[in-house]
C-alpha cells in the first residue's frame, strides 16, 4: 500500500468519542485506523461489494474494535449509505473517487449525512504507479478534486502528506 491509513488519520485529528464514515471503505484499513482512534466513539464502515464488507467485520471482530457498524450501501445515490441526516462528525473517502460515476450523488451523500462543520478526509491517486492506481485517464487531480467540493460548499481545510502517488486534502461542510 502507498497511503498509510495510521498516518492520514493521525493528520485528520479525530478525537474520542467522534462519529465517523468510512465511505468506499473497501478492506477497512482506514475504518479500523479511525476506530483505534475514537474509542467510544463509532465508525461506519459503508461498502458495496459484500466480500469486502466480510473482511472488514471478520478483522473488526479479530482485533475486538467493537465500535464498528458494517454497512452494506451504496455510496453513489443519496441515502445509499444509510446513515441518518446529519449524523457523522467526520467522512472518510480514500481511493473512491476515480471509481464513481455519480459524483454530484457522492458528494450530496457525504453533506447530507455531515453534521454541521463536519469534515472529510480526502485520499485519491495523484497519479498511476506500474499498473497499481487507476488508469491515468481517471486520475482525479488535486486541483480538480478541490473544485468538485467546492462547487458543493465544502471549505477547503488543508492539504496532508498521503504519501506517494496519492494526495490529501480535508475540507469541512460550509
Amino acid at each position: 500500500m502507498f497511503s498509510d491509513p495510521e498516518k492520514n488519520i493521525s493528520q485528520f485529528n479525530l478525537k474520542e468519542g467522534m462519529s465517523v464514515a468510512d465511505l468506499g471503505a473497501g478492506a477497512g484499513f482506514y475504518t479500523l485506523a479511525a476506530a483505534r482512534v475514537v474509542g467510544e466513539g463509532k465508525v461506519y464502515a459503508v461498502e458495496v461489494q459484500r466480500d469486502l464488507v466480510n473482511k472488514i467485520k471478520s478483522e473488526a471482530e479479530k482485533l475486538h474494535l467493537n465500535n464498528i457498524e458494517i454497512i452494506w450501501g451504496n455510496i453513489e445515490k443519496i441515502g445509499g449509505s444509510k446513515l441518518r441526516e446529519n449524523s457523522v462528525d467526520a467522512v472518510i473517502a480514500s481511493n473512491v473517487l476515480f471509481q464513481i460515476t455519480n459524483k454530484d450523488s457522492f458528494l450530496k451523500e457525504i453533506k447530507r449525512i455531515l453534521n454541521s462543520n463536519g469534515r472529510v478526509l480526502f485520499i485519491d491517486w495523484s497519479d498511476s504507479f506500474n499498473g497499481l492506481g487507476p488508469p491515468q485517464s481517471n486520475i482525479i487531480t488535486k486541483i480538480q478534486a478541490k473544485e468538485i467540493f467546492e462547487q458543493k460548499g465544502f471549505i477547503f481545510e488543508k492539504d496532508i502528506d498521503a504519501g506517494p502517488h496519492h494526495y490529501g486534502i480535508i475540507l469541512r461542510k460550509a
